[in-house]
Formats: C-alpha cells, structure tokens, sequence
C-alpha cells in the first residue's frame, strides 16, 4: 500500500488523521501489560538463549553478530543500505524488467508516448502504480513454475511525474482527458509471462489471457449488501451492478486460482458536502469527502455524493476476478466487509471451510478474518465460486495475556440491532468499522498485510506505522513518541503445525515477531533478533510474502522517512535465525517495494516497483530519478521486476 503521504495533491491526507473515536483499548496498551508478563520475542528458544538484556524494559543489546552470517537459512549476502536513483539487488542473482507502465498488455495496444497519453490508449497498456503482483500456473491447477498468469493491482497516479504540466495544475484545472487517463490507469492488469530457454522471462505478447480491467470496467455485486437500497444508484436501480474499482492496493492468489484485489483509500475519490446525504455518519467514520485526492467528479457525476449520495458505498470492498476467463465478470464480495482493505488472503482450513484475512489499512483501526459456510472442493473449480459470498466476518480483540479473541461482526449479536441503526447484515457489512467499534474490537496500528504461513501455521499481521500516538501513550513494547517504523504481530491458531491448525477457532494467541526502526538507537525501541545491526534494519513494513520453506519476505513503504530506501527484508520465522532480517532487494529513490510474490518452486520472485521519483519537488520534467529507462524523453514508470538467482535454483 502506498503511504500517500508523498502525493503533490494531497492524496490520501485523510488517512493520516484516524477517524476511529470508539474509545477501544489500543493494541499498545495491550502489549504493554503482556510485554510485563510473559517477555519479548518468546517463540524462539534458540533466540531467547541468545539475547543479552540490559537495563530497563525496552533496552536490547544489538551488537553486531559476527557469526550472523551462518545464522538461519538464507544464504545470500545482505545488501547494506543506499538511497539513489536506481535499484540493488543482492550479489549472485539477477533482476530483470518484466513490463513498464505504457507497455502493451491487449493486442493493438499502441506504443507508449508519454507526450501523447489518451484513455483509449492507457486501456490496452500496463496501468500506473503497480501494486499487489501474484503468479498463478498455466494450465490451471498444474503448478508450472515456468508458465503462468501474473495478475497486477494498479492502486493510483502521481499525476506530477506522470503527465507534461501537471506539476503546475490543480484539480480545478485539469482536463477531462487527463482524467480519463487516470481512471483508465487504475485497476488490474493479468498477463501471461513465460520463461524462456535461457532462463529469462517475458510477456507472451497479444496472449488471450492478457486483459486490462479499469474504473470503466462493468462488475457485479455480491453477497448480503447485494441488492439494498444504500447500493442503489441513479444509474443502477438494481444495487447489484457497478463500474469500475478504485485504489486496489494488495490482493492475493485463492486456493482456487481467483485473485482478491483491495479497495483502500477510495474515499479520497468523492467529492460534495457528505451532510447533504443520508450516508454522513458512514462517510465521516471512512473520511469520504475528506480530502479529495481527484477532480474525477468535475466530469463523471457518480463522484460527487451531492449528485449520486449512494455511489461512494459501492466502493471499498474486496473484488474477486478469475484471470483463467478474460471474458469473466469481476465481483464485489459484501461479505468480507467493507472498509480501507490492504487486501485479503484466502487459505484452506482442516474443516475444509475457507479462511480470509485481511487488514483495515488506517491508523487506529482494526484487523479481520472471514470464515465460509460453505467447505471448499478442490475437485469442482466452478463449485468455489461464491464460497465468500457466505460465511462470518470476525474482527480481532488482542487480550493483555496474548490471547486473542475473534469477535463475530453478524446483524442481531450484540450491539449489532436496530437499537443502533443496523437493521439487516446488510448495514452491518456497509458500516463494518462502526459495527467493529461497536463490538469492542482492538485498534491498531495501520494493519496492512495479514498473510498466513502455510509452513508453520502462524498467521502475520503487518501494522506499517501509527504516527499519531501522543507522549502520554507510551509503553514498555514500544517506547517513543509515535511509532514511526512499524512492527509486525504473529498470531497463532491453536492445534499442531501448518495444516493441523485451526483457523476457524475463535481463540487464538498472539505474539510479537519484530518492531521496526534503528536497533543501534536505543531511543527507537527496535527489536529483531540480537545479531541485526547498524545496517541491517528496516522501518515501516507492508506486505509480506511466505517462500516454500516458510521464511517471511517482508516489503517496505515508508522507511525513506528514515533515511534508507525501501525493499524487501527476508528473515526466518523459527529457529536460529528468526527475525534476522536481511535486505535483498532496494528500490530507486522516491519508490516502494510492493507485491512479494513467487512463481510455484520460489525460483522467479516478482518485484513492483510503485512510484519511482515520487518525491518533494519532483516533476515530470525534472524527476529525482528518471528509473527504469533513464533517457531524457522518459518519466520514471511504475515497474515489475522478476529476480532470479544466477545458475538457477531457490530464491535465498
């Protein structure tokens, strides 16, 4: 997910102010009182054995291991920190470039002009901001590591750095055909990419996979919100029909080769006075009509919720595609809720029912999973389809003596009656963050990714940052100000390892794996393994990536406004080497590090590079970089990178 703090309009400035006033006892105060009782980073003896403590709480001996080398499983060499134009890659592998925003994806795309952008051109191209990237084989169900549908989120545009002049518009001043450019630049790209003889991948050019879905896109609305009269709009009186999805952030691949793509930061795309609707009390606790981050509503009504007040609730929920039929319809999935998705991770309980979890990307807010009615059959694609339309959405309590209680989010339980304006499971799914609030659910600290280890079982939720946090609210287990570099919390299903776990339980326990920031400044409160040292820390994580052998792949956003640039961190999650984290891979200045994805034997990990240059100042004539193609004629371009190790074999 991009920060989008960075955005010369604005973009995003109302994630940055929490609009969650619940009251709810803060996962901080949470940790604090387990941190009293049971310890840090209790889920490695090997690492416990070998930790030195010093003084008070809070305070951990970071010297630099010299033996940290032979520590875990990775075998690659750290790269150390950099902050430039272009991106690093550790020593014995190979980053190559897959596509650039512009190239062709739909045969009869034209070539790419930065000079002379058009909607109907961008429709047929790679869009802007490449964000979740997830390979799934070809044929369907074969596990092909070398052939395969590689399926893409494209989350936003830095219109700055992306059109001629616009540096010097605002909103009230663009055109519409540089609006329509932007909306054509949203949403999902699926390609079909091979490897070739030699090792080296590419798209398969005019393949009938490769399809551009965008905010012009027709898709379908389904599960319990289906059909209610708050989905009703003057353009669909069905409530069951929308175009287009916004601001996909992170997604992911299901056990049954869909994608789930995120609806995040949608609210910053209405514009209008949200006191002249019926929704106001919904938009103000999402930040609808906040700060509006596009002029989108100057030219297509539907965005302004003065003129179509229901429109802004067909939006921030999670949508299914299946990339195996180009000519599938895509589908809003109402159960899962809806809120500022990160994205959503489907996996295959015991029971055989489907587990989704997912994360409320803002500051203060919370995370959820979902589980099916309905068992999953591994034998009948076509009967999993609908498998998310039916089931319990559950939102996360973290209770001081790290267990963890998941409350159901269901009409009639509780405080979820008409007694507080929820008269159907309908409004309950449309108002999820205050049905969340209601039911006395635990803020966090901007939950991003939350992405099961199918190896070990344990469950990895990502909090990226919470800057908000007052001098007042300071605590043993993370002792600052604000926590500006993150952390990440496991949390455990009971039962044995891997699949013996129980996803479906409603009492887990939690732990804490890392927290981001400087080890060798005590003041931060950074805690890895004791062997990361001065140059092997990372700050602000955001999605993470589980390999074959179950280590976590961790990708950063943010951690430019700690002085290094962001990429991807690998660490083991068991034994001598858990939470060692090591940077593979670093992005171009101005850049984040989104979407860690491998193909099916982790030999191809495929890189997206969001937003290179996109920095204070930074123009489309003049970019603090002008990655991946470096000629004068060129803007930086929004990449997927594909990284494979010299001489073959696994990635790390």
């Amino acid at each position: 997910m991009t920060d989008q703090i960075r955005a010369p309009y604005v973009e995003g400035a109302s994630d940055d102010v929490p609009t969650n006033d619940s009251g709810n006892v803060p996962f901080r105060v949470v940790a604090q009182r387990a941190l009293s009782r049971r310890g840090f980073l209790g889920g490695s003896a090997a690492l416990a054995a070998s930790s030195a403590l010093v003084g008070s709480v809070g305070t951990m001996v970071f010297a630099k291991n010299a033996a940290a080398a032979s520590l875990g499983t990775l075998t690659f060499e750290a790269l150390p920190h950099r902050y430039d134009e272009t991106h690093h890659v550790a020593k014995g592998y190979d980053a190559e470039m897959l596509i650039r925003w512009g190239d062709a994806v739909v045969k009869g795309a034209p070539a790419f002009d930065p000079m002379k952008q058009s909607a109907a051109a961008q429709m047929l191209q790679f869009g802007y901001n490449n964000d979740f990237v997830g390979y799934t084989p070809l044929p369907y169900g074969s596990g092909n590591p070398a052939r395969g549908l590689l399926c893409v989120n494209h989350e936003y545009v830095d219109r700055n750095i992306m059109f001629p002049g616009a540096a010097d518009q605002d909103l009230k001043t663009q055109s519409k055909e540089m609006v329509d450019v932007e909306m054509a630049a949203h949403g999902h790209t699926v390609l079909e990419i091979a490897r070739g003889a030699e090792g080296k991948w590419s798209v398969v050019a005019d393949s009938a996979y490769n399809r551009r879905i965008h905010v012009g896109t027709e898709m379908r609305i389904a599960g319990p919100a289906a059909g209610h009269d708050r989905l009703k709009t003057s353009q669909d009186a069905t409530g069951t029909r929308v175009l287009g999805t916004l601001n996909n952030c992170a997604g992911s691949i299901t056990p049954w080769g869909t994608v789930l793509m995120a609806e995040e930061n949608f609210n910053n795309y209405f514009a209008g006075d949200i006191t002249k609707t019926k929704e106001a009390r919904a938009y103000k606790r999402l930040g609808v009509a906040g700060d509006v981050g596009y002029g989108w509503y100057r030219f297509h009504d539907r965005f302004d919720v003065e003129k179509e007040p229901n429109e802004a609730n067909r939006f921030g929920w999670m949508v299914e595609i299946d990339p195996y039929d180009p000519t599938s319809v895509p589908v809003k999935r109402t159960a899962l809720g809806r809120f500022k998705h990160e994205g959503a991770h489907a996996l295959v309980d015991k029971s055989g029912h489907v587990v989704c979890y997912g994360g409320d990307d803002q500051q203060f807010e919370y995370v959820y999973k979902f589980v099916s009615s309905r068992k999953y059959d591994a034998k009948d694609r076509k009967a999993n389809s609908g498998i998310l339309d039916e089931g319990t959405l559950y939102v996360a309590r973290f209770n001081d003596d790290k267990t963890l209680d998941w409350l159901p989010i269901v009409f009639g339980e509780g405080p979820l009656t008409p007694a507080n304006d929820f008269h159907s499971h309908a409004d309950v799914l449309i108002e999820t963050r205050r049905a969340a609030d209601l039911v006395g659910a635990t803020p966090m600290d901007r939950p991003e990714d939350v992405e099961p280890n199918l190896v070990t079982g344990v469950v990895y939720a990502v909090m990226t940052n919470n800057t908000k946090r007052k001098k007042d609210q300071l605590s043993a287990v993370n002792p600052r100000p604000a926590n500006e570099h993150g952390h990440i919390v496991e949390m455990i299903p009971p039962g044995g390892r891997g699949a013996d776990k129980d996803h479906t339980a409603t009492r887990f326990t939690w732990d804490l794996f890392l927290l981001g920031g400087d080890p060798s400044k005590p003041e931060q409160g950074a805690k890895y393994h004791p062997a990361v040292g001065a140059g092997d820390w990372l700050s602000c994580p955001d999605n993470v990536a589980v390999d074959g052998k179950g280590r976590l792949w961790i990708a950063t956003d943010g951690a430019p406004k700690a002085g290094i640039a962001d990429g991807v961190w690998a660490a083991d999650t068991e034994g001598d080497g858990r939470a060692l984290v090591k940077l593979f891979f670093s992005t171009p200045r101005g850049a984040e590090l989104c979407g860690p994805s491998f193909n099916t034997d982790d030999t191809a990990y495929f890189a997206a590079i969001q937003h290179p240059g996109d920095e204070k100042g930074s123009t489309f004539e003049k970019p603090s970089t002008r990655w991946p193609d470096f000629k004068p004629d060129m803007p930086p371009r929004p990449s997927v990178m594909v990284i494979t190790k010299q001489g073959g074999g696994a990635i790390g």
